[in-house]
C-alpha cells in the first residue's frame, strides 16, 4: 500500500459532539478505500500531538473551519504544508463549514471522503503574518460585529433591554468606528494617518495579495469617497490599537503588522478536474 492510502485521520471533538452520524459515515468511507489510522483528540493539545506525530501518512481533518484553521496553522510553523498536502472532510452546521465549502471541498460526508480518496491537490496561497499567524481567506479591519447573538437569543436580549429601558436609559449600540491607519503595500503608502478609514480588507489572488481600502464617506452631499486598491506581496498595516479578523478569528488589539503573500504555500485535497 502506497503513502498516499495511508491515512492519519484526525477527528475534532466538536464534530463528534455536532454531528456523530456524519463523523461515523466519513470513517467508514476512509477506512474502507485506505489504511487509516484514526485518532480521537480531546482538545486542541491532543490535536496538535497527533498532527505532530502523523509520520508518512496524509493528515486528515474531519471538522468544521476552526479545525481546518488550527491543522493549517500547526502544519505551516511545522514548516511541513510546502511539501506536503491536508485533506478535509467538513462537519458541522452550514456557517461553520463556510470556508471549507468556499475553498471547493464539496458538502457532504460522503462527497468530501470520497475527494480524500480520490481526489487531486491544489496548491493554494497564504496570508503569514511576522509571527506565523496565517490567513486562509480573507483578512478584515476594522471587524464589524454585535454584542448579541441572532434569532431567538436576539429576541431575549431584546426583550430584557426593553424591560430595562422602564427604569433607566438604554446605553446606545455599539457601532464600528472609522480608524486612522496607515496601510503600506510593498513599501508605498496606500493611506496614511491623516485619512479616516471604514475598512481594510486583503485577501488572497492569482498569487498577490489584493489590498481594497474603504475611505469613510463625506457626511456632505457630494462624490463618493471610492475605494483604494492595490496587489502586492507584502501588507503593513499600522497605527492606534486596531483588531483584524483573520478568516474566523478575531486577533488584537496590536499597533502594527505585517501580512506576507505565500503563493501556493499548501496543499487542499479538492474532487479531481476543479479550476485552479
Amino acid at each position: 500500500m502506497s503513502a498516499h492510502d495511508q491515512l492519519l485521520v484526525v477527528i475534532d471533538p466538536v464534530a463528534r459532539r455536532s454531528d456523530g452520524e456524519s463523523v461515523r459515515i466519513a470513517k467508514d468511507v476512509l477506512l474502507g478505500g485506505s489504511e487509516a489510522k484514526i485518532c480521537l483528540p480531546e482538545g486542541p493539545e491532543d490535536f496538535a500531538r497527533a498532527l505532530a506525530r502523523r509520520g508518512p501518512r496524509r493528515p486528515v481533518v474531519v471538522g468544521d473551519d476552526r479545525a481546518l484553521l488550527r491543522a493549517v496553522a500547526l502544519l505551516y510553523r511545522d514548516r511541513w504544508l510546502g511539501n506536503g498536502a491536508l485533506s478535509l472532510v467538513p462537519v458541522g452546521p452550514g456557517p461553520a463549514v463556510a470556508l471549507a465549502h468556499a475553498l471547493g471541498v464539496p458538502q457532504g460526508a460522503v462527497a468530501a471522503a470520497r475527494t480524500v480518496l480520490d481526489g487531486s491537490v491544489r496548491r493554494l496561497d497564504l496570508l503569514v503574518d511576522e509571527s506565523d499567524g496565517v490567513v486562509v481567506g480573507d483578512l478584515t479591519i476594522p471587524v464589524a460585529g454585535s454584542k448579541h447573538p441572532a434569532g431567538a437569543g436576539s429576541l431575549w436580549h431584546s426583550c430584557r433591554s426593553l424591560v430595562r429601558g422602564l427604569v433607566r436609559p438604554v446605553p446606545a449600540p455599539s457601532v464600528v468606528r472609522p480608524h486612522r491607519l496607515r496601510v503600506e503595500v510593498d513599501g508605498v503608502v496606500l493611506t496614511d494617518l491623516d485619512r479616516e478609514v471604514e475598512s481594510v480588507t486583503v485577501r488572497a489572488v492569482g498569487g498577490r495579495a489584493e489590498v481594497v481600502v474603504q475611505p469613510v464617506q463625506p457626511v456632505r452631499p457630494g462624490p463618493s469617497a471610492e475605494p483604494l486598491t492595490a496587489k502586492a506581496l507584502t501588507v503593513t498595516v499600522s497605527g492606534p490599537d486596531f483588531r483584524y479578523r483573520a478568516d474566523i478569528m478575531v486577533t488584537g488589539p496590536v499597533r502594527t503588522r505585517t501580512w506576507t503573500l505565500q503563493a501556493g504555500a499548501w496543499g487542499l485535497t479538492l474532487p479531481s478536474g476543479a479550476e485552479g
